[in-house]
C-alpha cells in the first residue's frame, strides 16, 4: 500500500511542475503555444541558446504550516529557482527530486525510498522564474529499498530538506502534535 501510495505521490508531484502557477501582478503573461500535446502539458521547449552555471539553481524548502495537529498531513515544498541571467533547463523529474525528513539525527523518510517508476522532466526556467513541487507526507516512516517499517512518527519536531539533482536546500522545522 505504501509502495503504491508513493509511485502515485511521485508521478503527481511531477504533474505539479507542469502546472501552471499563478503571475506576480504586473506580470506579462506567457506567450501561448499553439499546439499543446493531449495531455494538457505544454509543448517540448527548445534547448536554452546558452546554458547557465550551476549556481544560478538555487532549491529552497518550505512546509504550508509551521506545526500540525494530530492526523493532520504536512504538505512538503520543494522550490528551485534561477537567481541567474540566462535561461537554465533543469530536470525537476521524480528521479531528480527528494523529500527528506529527519528528527535529529534520525532520517524518518526520504521520498526515493519506495520510488518504482521514477523519471526526468527537462523544464527551462527563466532568469528570477521558479518551478514549486508539493508532496502530502502521510506521517509514515521509510527506509531505503522500501524496506517495512513499523513505527511511525510520534509528535515531535521534525526538520524537512530537499534535494534537486546536486542541488540541497536549507533545513524547515516543523512540528507535529
Amino acid at each position: 500500500m505504501l509502495v503504491a501510495m508513493l509511485v502515485l505521490a511521485g508521478w503527481w508531484v511531477a504533474g505539479l511542475f507542469g502546472q501552471d502557477k499563478p503571475k506576480a501582478e504586473g506580470a506579462a503573461p506567457l506567450p501561448v503555444a499553439s499546439a499543446a500535446s493531449a495531455s494538457g502539458l505544454p509543448s517540448p521547449e527548445p534547448a536554452a541558446a546558452g546554458s547557465c552555471d550551476e549556481s544560478d539553481i538555487s532549491v529552497s524548502a518550505a512546509t504550508d504550516a509551521p506545526s500540525y495537529a494530530a492526523g493532520e498531513n504536512p504538505m512538503l515544498i520543494l522550490e528551485v529557482e534561477n537567481t541567474g541571467k540566462s535561461d537554465c533547463e533543469v530536470d525537476v523529474g521524480t528521479e531528480a527530486m527528494e523529500f527528506i525528513v529527519t528528527s535529529g539525527e534520525d532520517r524518518i523518510f526520504s521520498s526515493k525510498d519506495c520510488a518504482v517508476e521514477t523519471g526526468e522532466l527537462m523544464r527551462t526556467i527563466a532568469p528570477g522564474e521558479s518551478e514549486r513541487a508539493q508532496f502530502t507526507w502521510e506521517r509514515q516512516r521509510s527506509a531505503p529499498g522500501c524496506t517495512a517499517v513499523n513505527a511511525n512518527p510520534q509528535p515531535g519536531t521534525y526538520v524537512l530538506t530537499t534535494r534537486l539533482g546536486s542541488h540541497k536546500s536549507e533545513k524547515v522545522i516543523f512540528d507535529l502534535q
